[in-house]
């Protein structure tokens, strides 16, 4: 379903935020205060708008209440990210997300009434160390301590094998469940264990972190020992 998404602070966190919103479909207005960044996104989503987001009469203009979802991005200063957060909720934005810069700073958002808080820096430095041994993985996604989903593309050494041959699923040795394959532009969710693995598949699977690496590490062996007799 299509929001109505209002992205205020237009860094790199922001702008990331306002493209992908926007390239999802949605109707974006990305804002900030200053004009050079502002040209420059405007292209990219529905709406571009120089304003300082501490003018309580400014937002009120341009309709900030009639929004769904507000992202309070901006970092530099706190006291903005802080003041912005509490006159998108007294306006009446159903869902504010509120960017912050430590545990202190999130404990204030989450006083005044943001409705999620989300620590960039954290997160991705988080996400990288929990991948980290992953090597051949493309993207790690760490749903809960020592389990995630991982996006890789098929490796030599697993082309040609079907799922079953690798132990793949549920009831497979490794106990990693394989949510779909994306083939091109066609997605196979849910693979049958008959299906091979083909050059430039991108498998999306799921298990626990050790497991992931050992399967990975396991195949890999396999497939240098069969080439090498």
């Amino acid at each position: 379903m299509k929001k109505q998404i209002v992205v205020i602070g237009q860094g790199q966190f922001g702008v990331a935020v306002a493209i992908t919103t926007a390239n999802m479909g949605h109707d974006v207005m990305a804002l900030d205060i200053n004009e050079r960044k502002v040209q420059q996104i405007s292209s990219q989503v529905t709406h571009a708008v120089q304003a300082d987001a501490t003018n309580e009469a400014v937002l009120k203009e341009l309709g900030i209440g009639n929004f769904d979802i507000a992202v309070i991005s901006m970092s530099s200063r706190i006291e903005t990210n802080i003041l912005a957060t509490i006159l998108t909720k007294k306006l009446g934005v159903q869902y504010v997300i509120a960017r912050a810069e430590s545990e202190l700073h999130g404990s204030i958002l989450e006083k005044i009434g943001a409705d999620r808080i989300v620590y960039p820096e954290w997160e991705t430095g988080t996400k990288l160390a929990q991948g980290l041994t992953l090597i051949d993985v493309d993207d790690y996604m760490p749903l809960m301590k020592n389990y995630g989903i991982i996006k890789f593309t098929a490796p030599p050494y697993l082309l040609g094998k079907k799922l079953s041959d690798l132990e793949l699923g549920y009831k497979g040795k490794w106990q990693i469940a394989v949510f779909a394959i994306l083939r091109g532009e066609e997605i196979t969710m849910n693979p049958r264990q008959s299906e091979a693995i083909k050059e430039n598949d991108v498998l999306i699977m799921a298990g626990q972190h050790d497991k992931l690496e050992q399967f990975l590490a396991e195949a890999k062996k396999q497939d240098i020992e069969e080439n090498a007799g």
